[in-house]
């Protein structure tokens, strides 16, 4: 690497000439590659941004002026420009860089992000604050794409833009999304005459004359805009749609011409007004195997740089992935099942929906990045009498909420929602951890919660919400492996709202719902080996909760332990509180064991899991306090560090600045 070792802030970029940003463009991709390689992460859309990045830290005086970018998975080369060279072999891992933009993590990252379409919006905001605080040299530029501008956040942000006043600067990344504009001769030309000086400075004058001689006044500017707009289509024989909104459009231009992107963006980059510049790039540009492959290369995992082979752990006896074992047993539900869909917002193979697409390409639909969009399009086809089901990651049903309550609870809607990657994530950290659904959707009347203990209770489940229940039901279930090889059960329909004994005990009650109970299976197991006897109860249900189960563990024991993969305020802990409360049981202690009122960082899952104390250890942990304070005097040491404390903070844990 030439140059890409010198640069330790956007500053050093600007000594260098436009030939030289070309090689440290080339630094940039072997970087990217190497790292990569080694310490999976977002591959091929970073690779996709890398002269785009360079031209705005180029030309832009960063971080005074903005950069908004969208998603998080087009800035590694972002991340590497701005100091962060030489700690990014620690990109999402414990204690390291963040995956994805983090402004606590640098002054150069402006907004927090991880899920799609809010850099028009955010980006938005900061213009108009500029100008109100009378910033006038202050530029704000949103980079939205890989899929984001398929999100309706994005089209309300664009909406709005040309309502307020600002210089908004948009660029949209186009690496083969569905808003395309032909390119051709005339179409290069205009790119040529309107993103030039001379001819804005023309149209600029001929405006300012109009208005001097007072045949135009400031409020018919948009009607002028719209007219010039609407000659430009004829010219080209293309409406285009951002030019609708009052927003200058210029483009499509070439992503990976460095030396024309740094020419465009000098001569729009003063313009007054709301413009968007739309670029088309390659996904995994520069190293073939992503660009022939761009979903499998989107996050390849491990893989040899030199070959591109990617480096896949040997499976064949470990258990399937809950999302395989979600995406087999829809298939085998919708061949027996001519009323079931599947709808996924734009997660088909992160979902498994996948193998329904293959099977069944006329019942599935991949709506885009459009959560809300998702939750109302099965509403529709549940009122029509089809089983839908809408698959959506955690994290990201909360951009759903109000279309779950309004379009589908409150009319009693069978909308089954799968909700994937429920729990700790990992590596993808706060923005995708999906900790919080069993707390947000336990309020909502008319809705059936449950978590499933294993694979088998997963199909169980998703046969009980079609054939044991008349209205909406949410499944959720955790990124990785299951607990069992043999997975293929004979699916039986569940008594709604009713959990389940796994195992007798004296002392203390456990209570667990989903697949934590498995840890808390084993720390259980480890406490009898210290003779104290715990009983277990898997829930199954967190709405409705099984009253009568509680009734009779509130009636036995003195001493309950809740565990949840999940926030423990407003989930299960509470529940069984607000139970007991209700029910004037008295002198009952409920230890609850979950997720504090902080964000969780990044890092695996075992990891994560450890730090939080839901692991075995830290469940046997909390059971062996428990059982001292029942006991008094008669303490029992934790048998792995009797050392071990919870630490009030993660970020204090991990000196995480």
């Amino acid at each position: 690497m030439k140059y890409l070792q010198e640069i330790n802030s956007p500053d050093d970029l600007k000594k260098l000439s436009v030939e030289q940003l070309e090689t440290v463009c080339a630094d940039l991709r072997e970087f990217i590659i190497e790292q990569l390689s080694l310490n999976p992460g977002h591959f091929g859309s970073s690779l996709g941004t890398v002269e785009l990045t360079v031209a705005l830290h180029y030309l832009y005086n960063t971080p005074y002026d903005r950069l908004v970018w969208d998603v998080g998975h087009q800035a590694y080369s972002h991340k590497i420009l701005t100091g962060r060279r030489d700690r990014f072999h620690t990109n999402r891992k414990l204690g390291g860089l963040s995956g994805f933009i983090n402004p606590d993590e640098s002054q150069y990252d402006t907004f927090s992000v991880g899920h799609a379409s809010t850099s028009i919006s955010a980006a938005l905001g900061m213009a108009v604050a500029a100008t109100i605080n009378k910033e006038h040299d202050r530029h704000v530029v949103a980079v939205i794409g890989d899929g984001a501008m398929t999100g309706g956040l994005a089209f309300e942000g664009l909406n709005n833009a040309c309502s307020q006043p600002n210089n908004l600067l948009i660029i949209l990344n186009d690496n083969n999304m569905s808003i395309d504009n032909n390119v051709g001769g005339l179409q290069d030309y205009l790119v040529k005459l309107t993103t030039s000086s001379k001819y804005n400075k023309v149209r600029n004058n001929v405006y300012q004359g109009f208005k001097k001689s007072r045949l135009i006044s400031e409020k018919d500017k948009n009607r002028v805009l719209r007219f010039n707009n609407s000659v430009k289509s004829l010219i080209t024989k293309q409406q285009n749609l951002f030019e609708g909104f009052n927003i200058r459009y210029f483009g499509p231009v070439d992503g990976h011409d460095l030396h024309s992107l740094i020419r465009i963006l000098s001569n729009i980059k003063d313009m007054k007004g709301p413009k968007l510049l739309h670029i088309k790039t390659v996904k995994g540009k520069g190293y073939f195997p992503a660009e022939i492959s761009a979903t499998e290369w989107h996050a390849p995992g491990l893989f040899n740089k030199d070959t591109g082979e990617r480096i896949v752990k040997d499976k064949k006896d470990q258990p399937q992935l809950y999302q395989d074992i979600f995406g087999h047993t829809l298939v085998e539900m919708a061949g027996e099942n001519d009323k079931i869909v599947g709808v996924t917002p734009a997660m088909p193979t992160g979902c498994s929906m996948c193998y329904m697409m293959q099977e069944f390409p006329d019942r599935s639909f991949d709506v885009g990045i459009a959560e809300a969009h998702a939750v109302t399009f099965s509403a529709g086809m549940a009122k029509e009498g089809l089983i839908p089901f809408c698959n959506i990651y955690s994290s990201f049903m909360q951009r759903a909420y109000d279309q779950v309550i309004h379009d589908v609870a409150l009319q009693k809607l069978k909308v089954i929602m799968c909700l994937d990657r429920a729990g700790l994530v990992g590596a993808d950290g706060p923005t995708h951890h999906g900790v919080f659904d069993l707390a947000y959707m336990r309020p909502i009347p008319n809705l059936v919660i449950a978590a499933p203990y294993n694979e088998h209770e997963l199909r169980n489940l998703m046969h009980t919400a079609v054939y044991g229940n008349d209205g909406p039901f949410v499944i959720r279930y955790p990124r990785g492996q299951g607990e069992i090889k043999e997975w293929q059960n004979e699916p039986k329909i569940l008594p709604i709202g009713k959990g389940r004994e796994l195992k007798k005990g004296k002392e203390i009650a456990l209570l667990s719902i989903g697949t934590i109970g498995n840890h808390a299976a084993k720390a259980i197991a480890e406490a009898e080996k210290l003779a104290i006897s715990v009983a277990h109860y898997d829930m199954v249900f967190l709405k409705p909760i099984d009253e009568e189960l509680l009734g009779k563990v509130a009636k036995k024991f003195k001493h309950i332990i809740t565990v949840e993969n999940g926030v423990i305020t407003g989930g299960l802990g509470s529940a069984v509180l607000e139970y007991l409360a209700d029910h004037n049981y008295k002198n009952i202690k409920v230890h609850r064991i979950g997720l504090g009122d902080e964000f969780v960082t990044h890092g695996s899952i075992n990891e994560l899991q450890h730090i939080t104390g839901i692991d075995m250890n830290g469940i046997l942990k909390d059971i062996i306090q428990v059982y001292n304070e029942i006991n008094g005097n008669e303490r029992i040491p934790h048998p792995i560090s009797e050392n071990t404390t919870h630490i009030d903070s993660i970020h204090d844990r991990l000196n995480v600045k």
